[in-house]
């Protein structure tokens, strides 16, 4: 059993104490797992250094996050012997300062590197949009910008795996009901894995919308196999648990899934 991709109470969506996280792993059975706390690159400065409209998270000064990011999951790592125990992070929106991603990166203390998309320019982070009032070319106008970020994401090549691709309809179908057509970006999605192939690196099969109104993982099954066709080999898998009870919710379907598609499940 392995989950790479958990948060703690350093990430700002999550109050969850380090040691409740590892332990409620280590209850489950999970024998690798890695901390990816969020650090959001577009809000790596002060709230000064930004033109931001909106309050969403109202976070920012991300480059001492990261710090404590590192420092908190290099003690965990010291701390628990008996648990493979990676120290990561899941990195939002490279794609705005990828200069900046670059350095990040070369930190020794890094094991693991998710790259998400959270949050596109001039728009809310997507935990903050109202859906419900976008037309339909509003929505697919959204989604266009999102997968065109995605690719330039991919293109980087940066990170270890890129994390819940289409962790948008999350909120567009889970939480606002509003269906989606994805086949206009189908072309897009598939260059985005040949990127991802080329760099030799992972997708990742994120269980969390399993647990959630959504019903599937990020992304479904229909996209894991279009990721196999083109060639894609290696995936990795994570609860993205920002609180105990969920630790390694999700797993087991979500390795039934990659293994009847032919998956190996990547450990670093």
């Amino acid at each position: 059993m392995i989950d790479l991709h958990t948060h703690t109470n350093v990430s700002v969506d999550s109050e969850a104490l380090p040691d409740e996280m590892i332990l409620k792993a280590k209850e489950r059975g999970i024998t690798l797992y890695a901390i990816t706390d969020h650090v959001e690159l577009n809000r790596w400065f002060s709230e000064a250094h930004y033109d931001n409209p909106y309050n969403d998270y109202d976070s920012y000064n991300n480059g001492e996050t990261f710090e404590r990011a590192m420092q908190s999951a290099t003690l965990m790592k010291e701390k628990y012997s008996d648990i493979k125990i990676l120290c990561g992070v899941e990195l939002g929106q490279a794609t705005s300062n990828l200069g900046l991603a670059d350095e990040i990166i070369k930190d020794k203390r890094l094991d693991f590197v998710i790259a998400s998309i959270h949050q596109l320019k001039n728009r809310e982070d997507f935990a903050f949009i109202d859906y419900k009032k976008f037309s339909d070319k509003e929505l697919q106008d959204l989604l266009n910008e999102y997968f065109n970020e995605i690719y330039t994401l991919c293109k980087w090549g940066g990170f270890d795996t890129l994390g819940h691709l289409t962790y948008t309809l999350r909120y567009i179908e889970g939480e606002s009901k509003r269906k989606t057509d994805l086949s206009p970006f189908r072309d897009t999605i598939a260059e985005s894995f040949r990127e991802v192939i080329k760099h030799q690196k992972a997708i990742e099969i994120n269980t969390s919308g399993l647990r959630q109104k959504y019903g599937k993982t990020f992304p479904d099954i229909d996209l894991l196999k279009l990721y196999k066709d083109l060639g894609g080999k290696v995936v990795t898998i994570g609860s993205d648990a920002h609180r105990p009870e969920d630790v390694g919710t999700g797993l087991t379907e979500g390795v039934t899934i990659a293994e009847a598609l032919g998956f190996k499940i990547a450990i670093k």
